[in-house]
């Protein structure tokens, strides 16, 4: 192991400047990464069904402006509380089916691309480090072979080998980067989709509990007003 590391760390050195280059790609990819799973896996889970189905009772007995009051009142709100507050809230205002599908289309384009965020720079990153790799080699192949005129018969065969060796370092380093990014971009999208079908599912279900009887649901909350009325007197 300890010979392996001085083996990688000898070949950073002899890879010259390219190497660096390489580097500050494995470091912002590195961080991208983390920051993406962080967002991915810890902050959203694909749940957004299930966190939906406690609203139906409420939208459905016509009682909005509870639902209101309730997901304002939210400290840590799901992206599908903000797309019922919104389709709440619209209906309340008797926007009508298509204000109140626009005004959550509104809120799904905003969160999905939330989810989609800096993802695409990793293959971005894959690509530009494997180029780098390749014109390190291609560079350092023509100092190998620039070298070669001022050496003696004997010297050039292990200068070239060492000249070869050297720029094949810068290749290997640049598809040491791309590829754990080109992998992690793939397994990211895939996350994301899975998330954005979850939210997406989640806000039709709400949509049509906010619309199917939506010229009914202010009768349902005058009739439950008058009977909470009439109770009282």
């Amino acid at each position: 192991m300890l010979q392996a590391l001085q083996k990688l760390g000898e070949g950073f050195i002899a890879g010259g400047g390219w190497m660096w280059a390489i580097l500050a790609c494995q470091i912002i990819s590195f961080a991208i990464i983390t920051e993406r799973v962080f967002s991915l896996y810890v902050r959203r889970q694909p749940n957004q069904l299930k966190k939906a189905q406690p609203l139906e009772k409420t939208i459905k007995s016509g009682d909005l402006q509870d639902l209101v009051k309730k997901e304002k009142s939210l400290e840590n709100a799901e992206p599908i509380d903000l797309v019922a507050l919104v389709g709440a809230q619209s209906a309340m205002n008797y926007g009508g089916k298509e204000e109140i599908q626009l005004k959550m289309d509104e809120v799904l384009v905003e969160t999905n691309q939330r989810l989609d965020k800096n993802t695409g720079f990793l293959g971005t990153i894959a690509n530009i480090s494997t180029l780098l790799g390749l014109l390190g080699t291609i560079v350092g192949m023509i100092d190998a072979f620039s070298s070669l005129g001022a050496a003696s018969a004997t010297e050039r065969a292990a200068l070239l080998s060492q000249g070869i060796s050297v720029a094949m370092y810068t290749t290997a380093y640049g598809l040491i980067v791309a590829i754990p990014s080109l992998a992690a971009y793939a397994v990211l999208q895939n996350r994301s989709q899975k998330l954005m079908e979850d939210l997406n599912k989640a806000a039709m279900k709400v949509y049509i509990w906010l619309t199917y009887s939506f010229e009914s649901i202010p009768a349902v909350a005058t009739a439950a007003k008058s009977k909470t009325t009439s109770k009282n007197s």
